[in-house]
């Protein structure tokens, strides 16, 4: 299993930019592939982003696409999300997330292992 660990939440107001970064450690295997996911209060997690360890192929949520990057640096084995043009309703709790199948899943059932997340507020 891998290890995650989220850092970058902070405060932006509307319009601005935050990038957050997962720190993953252990067991790398090449199918695996990293998620990000969100949970505001009161709503369920739901999918944000998602990147192939292996190829850099990525998947957005309709919500954040052109907003958001997702990105990783192998040698760094980090995973980035990107956040611009943010907006109140980005608000939430952001989870990395690694899924070992490599279906390259946007359900939160299909992903093996979580950080402990890291919040992000946007003030309007």
């Amino acid at each position: 299993q891998v290890q995650l660990v989220e850092s970058g939440g902070g405060l932006a107001q509307a319009g601005g930019s935050l990038r957050l970064s997962c720190a993953v450690s252990g067991r790398i295997f090449s199918t695996y592939v990293a998620g990000w996911f969100r949970q505001a209060p009161g709503k369920e997690r739901e999918f944000v982003a998602a990147i192939r360890w292996s190829g850099g192929s990525t998947y957005y949520a309709d919500s954040v696409k052109g907003r958001f990057t997702v990105s990783r640096d192998i040698a760094k084995n980090t995973v980035y999300l990107q956040m611009n043009t943010l907006k109140p309703e980005d608000t939430a709790v952001y989870y990395c997330a690694a899924e070992y199948s490599g279906r390259g899943s946007t359900q939160v059932y299909e992903y093996d292992s979580w950080g402990q997340g890291t919040q992000v507020t946007v003030s309007s």
